[in-house]
């Protein structure tokens, strides 16, 4: 499965591919441990800080979605500037849950009967963040979730720190506004309210420009939040639980989410 953008050098060219083995893998990992340990700050009990990986005992159940530059001058391993992970329900069977059953009670979710899929662990470069990275890989993403025919996406995201009275304006804009239908709703295992400003006190526009990129994406998309948010000190982030129902995407965020080539 590739996207690619043929473009001359110095401008990217991006090729979106699934990890293939352990290289591939420890290449995600290696960009998460840029990200997540020495740019965020986080840590966990399978963070190697001699081999520059954070890896967890998840890794050997997911798919890994790898964005690459390949006119970076090093090899493929480290030509890695994106990845995502991704598990279908049939993979957390094996696994034994879902990665985001840590932080949240997927029981709704589970009940519904639909096809989920959980994504995670995404991370750009800080080098390609504010341009087309992303968006190619949510266009591998859409061309995964056809193929398996997933109807419900959802994930943990974060917002960095623990700070929920720094958080306030944006966790309370998510609530106020983006709360998932009960139907569709993932409750905090280690609840945090994020009814934190009133709505009339609110500056939306302030606060929205507090949330992350990933999680406007899910937004734009039509994404909602579940109930309560989740501190967690180990990567030093506030976690939300974002779900995307991909039948209640309109035409126009399908047009946007859709490939724009397949090979």
């Amino acid at each position: 499965m590739n996207t690619r953008a043929a473009c001359t050098s110095p401008l990217p060219d991006f090729e979106v591919t699934l990890a293939r083995g352990a290289a591939d893998i420890r290449a995600a990992q290696r960009l998460r441990y840029r990200v997540f340990v020495q740019e965020l700050g986080g840590g966990g009990l399978m963070v190697d800080s001699d081999a520059g990986i954070e890896a967890d005992r998840f890794d050997e159940w997911f798919d890994h979605l790898l964005l690459r530059d390949r006119n970076l001058p090093d090899g493929p391993d480290d030509q890695v500037i994106g990845v995502y992970r991704l598990l279908r329900a049939d993979q957390a069977a094996d696994a034994g849950q879902f990665y985001s059953e840590d932080e949240y009670d997927l029981s709704v979710l589970r009940a519904s009967g639909r096809n989920l899929l959980e994504l995670g662990r995404s991370c750009v470069d800080a080098r390609y963040r504010g341009g087309p990275a992303l968006l190619h890989l949510w266009q591998a993403l859409a061309g995964y979730v056809k193929d398996h025919g997933a109807e419900v996406l959802f994930g943990v995201a974060s917002f960095h720190g623990t700070d929920t009275d720094a958080l306030a304006a944006p966790l309370s804009l998510l609530h106020h506004r983006h709360s998932a239908p009960a139907e569709l709703s993932a409750r905090s295992l280690r609840y945090q309210p994020m009814n934190l400003i009133t709505p009339e006190a609110l500056d939306r526009r302030a606060a929205m420009l507090q949330v992350p990129p990933l999680i406007k994406a899910y937004l734009r998309l039509g994404g909602y939040v579940g109930d309560g948010a989740f501190i967690d000190t180990k990567f030093n982030t506030t976690d939300v639980c974002l779900i995307l129902d991909t039948a209640r995407l309109g035409s126009l965020h399908r047009a946007l989410y859709a490939p724009t080539g397949r090979s």
